[in-house]
């Protein structure tokens, strides 16, 4: 990747509503050679795709809990219903398999306690949970979708 590349992704992380044309000429492309290269990195799968970030407060699931799970279970039938009935949850928006004491990772957005009380609820419903502990986070201090690119 060279740094015509880096910079053209910078600036779709950034703004990805920016014209080909605002983005040619602040990294000293052609209109042509610009879109050329975002359609490689497209079909190369480096851009997966563009999306609108909403603000959580405003919609009302403003509370961010995060939500670390231990399982007896280690067979690939147990995960694969688990993160199927996780996958089918909206208020989880990430979700990791771990390594470490944590099998799994969750990013859950709710609007209020009883909001995690449900999510919680369904959670315990899909599979047999050993350890589930749950932290409300305070205050977000840095959230940020763009990645690095140096």
């Amino acid at each position: 990747m060279d740094k015509k590349n880096r910079n053209i992704l910078a600036f779709l992380q950034e703004d990805a509503t920016l014209s080909v044309n605002a983005i040619a000429e602040r990294v000293s492309l052609s209109p042509t050679a610009c879109w050329k290269r975002i359609q490689k990195m497209t079909q190369e799968g480096i851009i997966r795709k563009q999306v609108c970030l909403l603000d959580s407060k405003k919609l009302g699931v403003g509370v961010t809990v995060f939500v670390a799970i231990k399982t007896n279970h280690h067979d690939l039938q147990w995960l694969q219903r688990f993160a199927a009935g996780v996958r089918d949850m909206p208020e989880v928006v990430e979700f990791y398999r771990m390594s470490g004491e944590i099998d799994y990772l969750l990013k859950v957005l709710v609007p209020d306690i009883q909001g995690f009380d449900t999510v919680y609820k369904k959670l315990i419903k899909i599979v047999e949970l050993f350890d589930v502990s749950s932290s409300f986070a305070m205050e977000e201090l840095k959230y940020t979708t763009a990645l690095p690119l140096s």
